[in-house]
């Protein structure tokens, strides 16, 4: 065995950031990617007419801005580069108004008016020290943080279900339907333990850092860490799928794994202990997504104007609206009216489109593997805060949860985050040894480790430091 020599299987996110860390500790690094194009889901695809760039998966990078390991490294020398709405966010209401999420916290506690106070109490706290909170809330959660009480009292309305913690904090139907539209990030049940957690991070994430995206589209991010690891003497192989076969023969001191629980079993075999196979094959997904990218011949013509402000809109209107539809597909059935959620890129990126021309990435929740077509539904929702939406359509690309897995085997029935966010997947992801398969030598770094799904690369620096440990 080459001893100085890790393989990692997968380039997402957190397939790259593993390298980096391993390549940073002097290591001999070779990823190997499955298709054509590294990334995972954090690519950037011609997925309706020429010249229109879409974001396959990720499209608005408020935890890759505000990560903690992407802050020390020179992504910016490398080809990153943040671009920001006027606001983070636009939540409209059947009114014709819209709620908006301002980066300066300031301005939406005036914006919020009689909850402006309650707002403050709740984001400021996580806002104004964001890189201790950060890095604390985006890590092992089996550990002592290094700030613990201000993780006490994150934790105090984390675990809150978001119906009551809108209910004891909120009067008025705007922040509520703030609220709402963050919490819906969440995949859970507004009845649920921790459907509020997603929301304070989210939340605080604005103010501390924006919701930015990266210029010419989210394959920015990966292609950044590949150029960093390059540097670094690592290096990326595409189109090189690993099979149970090929990992035998991988001749790596370390070899760290990208993919979903069940993916691992099937490309370890017998090396899993079975204490390890238990716990990956109970490992239970979140809901799937349902997406379309459309090709646009002008903006979108929202009713509430302030919506152009933002790269984000939460389309869903209030509260108790948004809270039935997330409970609908908890419950495994269809929302005749779903949560959408809906980025709008090229009205501050015009690379992505031709010249007056944009693109609109939109998804909602849906049943893990569900195969009923919300097409018409999410048009419905987008039609219904802009008028005329349909009109302006040139094309659309229509993403199942089924097309989703098929181009990248993470998104196990469509399942974005890498599993369901329950109570006891917070603490054992996907074993209570986070990123441990009980093999030599054999790791996981997938958002199916701590701290979970998004773009910001802690799981795979978490699981190559643990990994680095085990080699001492």
């Amino acid at each position: 065995m080459t001893t100085r020599r890790a393989c990692v299987i997968g380039s997402g996110p957190n397939g790259l950031s593993a390298a980096i860390v391993l390549a940073q500790a002097g290591l001999s690094v070779d990823v190997f990617e499955a298709e054509s194009e590294a990334g995972g889901a954090t690519r950037t695809l011609p997925l309706t007419v020429p010249g229109f760039l879409h974001d396959f998966g990720s499209a608005v990078h408020p935890l890759a801005a505000g990560s903690p390991f992407f802050s020390t490294l020179p992504l910016g020398n490398y080809g990153l580069e943040w671009i920001h709405g006027d606001a983070p966010l636009a939540h409209p209401l059947d009114d014709g108004s819209a709620v908006m999420l301002e980066r300066d916290l300031n301005e939406t506690v005036r914006t919020l008016g009689a909850d402006g106070r309650a707002w403050r109490r709740l984001m400021q706290p996580l806002a104004d020290h964001w890189a201790q909170f950060a890095e604390d809330s985006l890590g092992p959660v089996l550990r002592m943080p290094r700030h613990p009480l201000r993780m006490a009292r994150f934790g105090m309305g984390a675990f809150q279900p978001a119906r009551a913690l809108a209910k004891n904090h909120f009067r008025t139907r705007h922040a509520r339907a703030l609220f709402a539209g963050l919490a819906g990030h969440s995949s859970l049940s507004f009845d649920q333990p921790l459907s509020s957690a997603i929301a304070l991070v989210l939340g605080a994430a604005a103010h501390a850092v924006g919701w930015p995206i990266p210029r010419g589209g989210a394959n920015a991010i990966p292609r950044a860490l590949m150029s960093y690891l390059e540097s670094l003497g690592g290096t990326v192989h595409t189109s090189r799928r690993i099979d149970g076969q090929a990992l035998l023969e991988l001749d790596c001191a370390l070899t760290l794994c990208d993919v979903a629980p069940r993916q691992l079993l099937s490309l370890a075999g017998g090396r899993i202990t079975p204490r390890y196979r238990r716990a990956f094959e109970r490992f239970e997904p979140g809901p799937g997504a349902f997406k379309v990218d459309y090709a646009l011949s002008a903006p979108v013509p929202w009713r509430a104007s302030e919506c152009s402000r933002a790269i984000t809109v939460h389309l869903g209107g209030t509260f108790e609206e948004i809270a039935a539809a997330e409970h609908e597909v908890a419950q495994g059935r269809i929302a005749e009216r779903p949560f959408v959620l809906a980025a709008q890129p090229t009205l501050f990126d015009p690379t992505r489109a031709p010249h007056g021309k944009h693109v609109l990435w939109a998804y909602c929740h849906v049943p893990n593997a569900s195969a009923v077509d919300m097409t018409e539904r999410i048009e419905a929702q987008i039609e219904r805060f802009a008028p005329g939406f349909r009109d302006c359509i040139l094309a659309r690309h229509v993403s199942s949860p089924a097309l989703l897995e098929s181009m990248d085997a993470n998104l196990e029935g469509g399942d974005v985050g890498g599993g369901a966010l329950t109570v006891r997947q917070l603490f054992v992801r996907p074993a209570l040894h986070a990123y441990s398969t009980g093999a030599p030598g054999l790791y996981l770094c997938s958002a199916s480790t701590p701290p979970g799904g998004g773009v910001h690369g802690m799981c795979g620096y978490h699981a190559a430091r643990y990994a680095l440990r085990g080699m001492k």
